[in-house]
């Protein structure tokens, strides 16, 4: 070869490498914060984030009056349920929070359970398979407040009268934002079904639109009432010579147990419901111990069973021997070992998680081993996806016998033919498998960290009397066949496994991440990828955020009639033709979305320059504020 070309062609290819930083081109490496739609938040003393920007107002607000992490996100919950941020009073809440003076994480358990009269035979009596999406007869006793009491009372600072005004304010009146406005007026057929909530969402009924007008001002008379109520019953508390902490859990007495209790359940009953004074008089929410995987030297923590966030440590445990770096980032191989675990983890969730208070015991210890996720990667296929993906037995890995072993041997992903009608007007699949709610993260100087997903009556939703309150719509979670998942079977006073989960981390004993995602059965799938994103490829958390993933759609869906859809893969536009052939030849049916990726919310923790990092994704309203 002359000379001449020899230089050409050295030249070229150094040309090459210096474009592309490597040769290796099908490991690319993650973008620069200046290619995301939104800035990173850089925060010194304290963070908020969460659905709305008037909520993480809300957030900013309490941490101006000397309040902490836990002040700031029970105000912004307080918030976000007011307006409605598909989320209301009546809902529940799920939090994890980190206490800087003991170095633990702390759980907290704000679900509601079943009514009284809620059992299978009740339901297939009507025709129903499941509870129904909508309605009085889908909902649990209210959790959202009873949860914001306790984290207040125990770790808070502030007084309730001090965290709760946004929130009345707002009720009072606040100019309503045009995503919730139109979608009010969408629903507004089925909220005409249920008259109080008919008084409360459409205050211009009989005209051509009878929801509230983008920007309009939104008045809720009822629940600025309830509200007060709760306010003035710390204050006599409090008058009564009671601590703070006292004081706060009076208003626990008087939702639960008094004139607002009351009115809940005569509200409820009277359209149709089944929540009695005494469902919510023996409802408390709790403090656990949550659940926890280490992930290469980071200790990943979840709420335990009775939500699906142990999939995703379930996935992490199973990816975690495999070097996801070398197989590139979203690369057909890295996509598909990641669909495959979350595939294994979610097949899991749906057969063996519910609630852990109410018999029969769910195998955690199992579910969650090194060497059962190890036996469960064993069994993945490198070239094809596995449209039938089953529940494995873990029973084996805590030194037990799997007491539903006939049930596991006839395990069908997708089930028969459901027996009667389906929900009245149900949503669309991938609307209620994708079915949002909201987030709240916060954190302070003082290392306190809080990560949340409330969650649970969300428009339309069914209103409880002149309370203001609209209900949840979680019992639709549960089964009523025990052959749909033997831990998960409807009874009075027991917990529907829930989608929800907020997620903590910390290295070497300190926080690391707090992050949380909203969008039902997708929202392990999503924070799995969010984590890996930073972990394994360097994100910052605005990008990992933003960043796109895949949502499969290979699981049970947590609500309407429950279907599958083996094989489906929801994958980002960006994703490149070739990438997208590969996983068609590997077995994926795939649909293509402009935004996959939640909305997360997330802070992070710079230990090196003692700062916060705040990432919002560019996939709904969601907002930060920080300082």
């Amino acid at each position: 070869m002359p000379r001449a070309r020899r230089v050409r062609l050295f030249v070229f290819g150094t040309a090459l490498v210096a474009a592309f930083g490597s040769l290796h081109l099908w490991r690319p490496e993650p973008a620069r914060a200046a290619r995301t739609a939104k800035p990173p938040l850089h925060g010194r003393h304290w963070m908020a984030i969460t659905g709305k920007p008037l909520a993480a107002t809300a957030g900013a607000l309490m941490f101006g009056k000397g309040g902490n992490a836990v002040d700031a996100a029970a105000a912004m919950l307080a918030a976000t349920c007011t307006m409605w941020d598909t989320l209301g009073w009546g809902g529940e809440t799920q939090a994890l929070i980190y206490d800087p003076r003991s170095k633990k994480v702390i759980g907290l358990n704000g679900l509601g359970t079943a009514p009284t009269g809620a059992t299978p035979e009740f339901f297939r009596g009507k025709d129903m398979r499941y509870p129904p999406e909508y309605g009085p007869l889908a909902a649990v006793v209210p959790g959202t407040p009873g949860a914001l009491f306790l984290m207040l009372a125990e770790y808070g600072k502030l007084s309730l009268a001090e965290v709760l005004a946004p929130a009345i304010a707002m009720a009072d009146g606040y100019p309503i934002e045009a995503q919730q406005a139109d979608n009010i007026e969408r629903q507004k057929k089925r909220i005409k079904d249920w008259p109080y909530s008919k008084r409360v969402f459409l205050p211009h009924l009989g005209e051509e639109r009878e929801a509230a007008r983008a920007g309009e001002v939104f008045v809720q008379k009822d629940l600025a009432a309830t509200l007060r109520k709760l306010v003035a019953a710390e204050q006599a508390a409090l008058k009564a010579g009671r601590s703070r902490r006292e004081a706060i859990l009076a208003a626990h007495e008087r939702f639960y147990r008094g004139d607002i209790a009351a009115e809940i359940a005569r509200g409820t009953q009277e359209q149709g419901g089944l929540l009695t004074k005494e469902d919510l008089a023996a409802w408390q929410p709790k403090f656990e111990e949550p659940v926890r995987v280490n992930y290469k030297g980071i200790d990943v923590y979840k709420l335990t069973v009775w939500t699906q966030g142990p999939a995703m440590l379930q996935a992490l445990n199973i990816l975690e021997p495999m070097d996801v770096q070398a197989m590139g980032l979203n690369s057909a191989r890295y996509v598909h070992a990641v669909s495959q675990a979350m595939h294994m983890a979610f097949a899991d969730r749906d057969f063996y998680y519910g609630d852990p208070d109410v018999a029969p015991e769910e195998p955690v210890a199992g579910l969650l081993s090194k060497e059962y996720a190890k036996a469960r990667a064993a069994t993945m296929r490198q070239d094809r996806n596995d449209p039938d993906t089953k529940p494995g037995d873990p029973y084996p890995f805590q030194g037990g016998t799997n007491p539903f072993k006939d049930l596991l041997d006839a395990w069908k992903l997708v089930p028969g033919t459901p027996t009667g009608p389906p929900v009245a007007d149900a949503a669309s699949f991938e609307e209620s498998f994708r079915a949002g709610t909201t987030s709240v993260v916060t954190a302070d100087a003082e290392g306190w960290v809080v990560s949340m997903t409330p969650s649970g009556g969300w428009v339309p939703a069914t209103i409880a009397g002149s309370t203001g309150i609209g209900l949840s719509q979680r019992a639709q979670s549960f089964v009523t066949d025990p052959a749909d998942g033997p831990y998960n079977v409807i009874r009075p006073g027991q917990r529907p496994r829930v989608t929800l989960t907020p997620t903590l981390s910390l290295k070497d004993g300190l926080p690391h991440l707090a992050f949380a995602v909203q969008g039902g059965d997708t929202q392990d799938q999503n924070l799995l990828q969010f984590f890996l994103n930073v972990v394994e490829f360097g994100m910052t958390v605005q990008e990992a955020a933003e960043g796109p993933n895949v949502n499969s759609e290979q699981m049970r869906a947590s609500f309407g009639q429950h279907e599958a859809r083996p094989g489906r893969l929801v994958i980002h536009e960006s994703t490149p033709y070739y990438v997208r052939d590969q996983l068609r030849k590997m077995g994926y049916d795939l649909r293509v979305e402009a935004r996959t990726s939640g909305p997360i919310n997330a802070i992070f923790f710079d230990r090196r320059h003692g700062t916060l990092w705040g990432g919002s994704s560019d996939h709904g309203e969601d907002y930060g504020i920080a300082w």
